[in-house]
């Protein structure tokens, strides 16, 4: 399993589903079709190209950190 720090020291912009899924403790896949189906209800933005799907590290960084939640409106 991942720590935050371990994801913090990635040297890339953007995380994969099993990258997330290892630090959440959840399933790729049911990450994956979360992110498809109602990403709103993540709380992290997530990017779907065909059948990837990338999460912006900073953004999901903030979240884990109590720092932003998309599912509160503004």
């Amino acid at each position: 399993m991942l720590t935050l720090k371990d994801i913090e020291n990635m040297d890339r912009s953007t995380l994969t589903p099993a990258i997330v899924s290892s630090y959440l403790g959840c399933d790729q896949q049911t990450l994956r079709l979360q992110a498809r189906l109602r990403p709103d209800l993540l709380g992290f933005p997530v990017v779907c190209v065909g059948s990837r799907v990338k999460i912006p590290k900073e953004p999901f960084l903030a979240f884990c950190r109590g720092e932003i939640d998309m599912r509160r409106k503004a």
